[in-house]
């Protein structure tokens, strides 16, 4: 049995276009929503993170004031 050379195989997986649909519509995906993150994590972290902050705080003082 004929091993395959090395060339009759990147020859072979070139000419296989199966699935470029899937790859074109994931790399789309991505490219929409990488500008998204980029944009939650600058605007939308720090919006979080002082609400938590907020209320952890609230949260520590009304504590206080429960066990008096």
């Amino acid at each position: 049995m004929k091993k395959p050379s090395l060339m009759g195989l990147l020859r072979r997986v070139h000419r296989d276009e199966e699935g470029a649909v899937s790859l074109e519509t994931i790399l789309i995906i991505g490219a929409i929503a990488l500008p998204i993150l980029i944009f939650l994590i600058k605007v939308g972290w720090p919006r979080v993170k002082s609400f938590f902050n907020q209320g952890m705080s609230d949260l520590e003082s009304e504590r206080s004031g429960a066990t008096q």
